[in-house]
């Protein structure tokens, strides 16, 4: 009897897939920190005999290479992807045997990358499951436009064809068990559910239900902003990733942290926006442990930048280091646990900042006070509505963008307040009067302010 675990890599929205029988198993698209899939095998009490990949990752920085290498699993990599280091290349419809009886078949399914391959795990000649990784996924498919800009619509016809090709070579009650969907920006839109099968693919994709001129044409409509540091995910898994490391930073005083800040490099706060709020490190900024933290950070921080970590426990920093150590951001220059008053030199105090809602807001523009908003969702998400008279900087430019922002206290917002947070923590290091505001966006039009219907304003 075969079975299928599904690994949730947290903060990044990807899956890893362990599945085999009674002795052995295969890995589809494994995580860079590797321990856990060799619990999630210990726990079946199976080999791992194989580890496939269903394309060179863009998002996340593959722990496929170094689990092959320590289990002495074959690791399977699509013969289409251009890779430095000896694997076994597998092409459309190569097939292993992973144990007695079950078997996986690679489907060629271009388009997320030209070499894009799927696996389907067959018990005993009988499809069980479909491996397809950024190709057909929960209600989308993976994004195009990844690998090179001039080949974007050639791949979301690739797409469209692909997801036509497993719909029409496996059966309804087939599931489909992909990587990407789940929060990744890997996907070009997010599932619009846990689980699925071939056969309700069929009747809700767009992929399965549109024609190919169209379907590619909305695809291409509505692909987002890309996150900066995917440019060097690819690259890093081309090359073969090194072994992740995750043993503990060396640790900083009030000292040390102030001399990194005062060299230009990035001391960053896990704790919780509200906390942080209250009380940090002046210069510091607030990425909240849960919620993204490897995604905002990678995507805003100069690529190699050394960067100390501030947590309020030792768990929730040896969480954040391994979720960075994912996208390649390896190992902190040093780090601080405990009361942040532990933070900073003798004689010094910590730095801090008001948060509102949108009825303050809404409050003081019906005083007639003037004060900068400042939107900082991505443009996609102010089409559908955003406060009158606001300023736009997606969160990813603001970095950069912070001499944009006229004078005035700044009333930062984005859909929820998390992205807010990191957003008020840059403008505070910056000098500048702030407000976070910590509410749903769904609450300003709750709050009387004017809204303006599309993103034209």
């Amino acid at each position: 009897m075969f079975f299928v675990d599904t690994l949730e890599i947290e903060g990044l929205g990807n899956r890893s897939h362990l599945a085999g029988g009674p002795g052995a198993a295969v890995v589809v698209d494994p995580p860079r920190d590797i321990d856990q899939v060799i619990a999630a095998a210990a726990r079946r009490g199976v080999r791992i005999a194989f580890v496939a990949e269903t394309h060179v990752h863009n998002d996340y920085v593959s722990g496929g290479l170094e689990l092959a290498r320590v289990t002495g699993a074959d690791y399977l990599v699509p013969a289409g992807a251009r890779v430095s280091f000896a694997r076994t290349p597998v092409a459309d419809g190569d097939t292993v045997t992973v144990d007695a009886g079950l078997t996986l078949r690679a489907i060629a399914t271009p388009g997320h990358t030209p070499h894009h391959t799927s696996y389907v795990l067959t018990e005993d000649g009988r499809d069980v499951a479909a491996f397809t990784g950024g190709s057909l996924l929960i209600g989308s498919v993976g994004r195009p436009d990844l690998v090179e800009p001039r080949l974007t619509e050639r791949l979301a016809r690739a797409q469209h064809a692909s997801a036509h090709r497993l719909a029409d070579e496996l059966d309804d009650a087939v599931p489909v068990l992909p990587t990407h969907g789940f929060g990744s920006f890997c996907s070009s839109s997010q599932a619009t559910g846990d689980s699925s099968t071939i056969g309700r693919e069929r009747r809700t994709n767009d992929a399965l239900t549109k024609d190919a001129d169209t379907f590619v044409a909305e695809l291409l409509a509505g692909l987002d902003d890309v996150p900066a540091y995917y440019a060097h995910m690819g690259p890093a898994n081309a090359a073969g990733p090194a072994p992740v490391d995750l043993t503990p930073p060396a640790r900083a005083d009030g000292e040390e942290i102030a001399a990194r800040l005062a060299a230009g490099e990035w001391v960053v706060d896990l704790r919780s926006r509200v906390a942080f709020a209250e009380g940090h490190v002046a210069g510091s900024f607030n990425f909240e442990g849960r919620g993204g933290l490897a995604t905002h950070l990678a995507w805003l921080i100069p690529w190699g930048k050394p960067v100390t970590l501030l947590a309020g426990t030792p768990a929730q920093l040896a969480d954040a280091q391994r979720e960075l150590a994912r996208v390649g951001i390896d190992r902190p220059a040093a780090a601080a646990t405990g009361d942040p008053a532990g933070w900073i030199r003798s004689g010094e105090r910590l730095a801090s900042f008001p948060r509102g809602r949108f009825a303050d807001l809404a409050r003081l523009h019906g005083h007639g006070e003037r004060v900068v908003v400042l939107d900082v969702r991505r443009g996609s998400e102010r089409a559908g509505g955003f406060v009158d008279g606001s300023l736009h900087i997606p969160l990813h430019e603001l970095h950069r963008r912070i001499g944009e922002v006229p004078d005035g206290t700044v009333w930062v917002h984005c859909a929820g307040g998390m992205r807010a947070a990191i957003a008020a923590s840059l403008l505070d290091a910056a000098g500048r009067e702030v407000v976070a505001v910590d509410d749903g966006f769904d609450a300003a039009v709750e709050a009387g302010l004017t809204l303006s219907p599309d993103g034209t304003g």
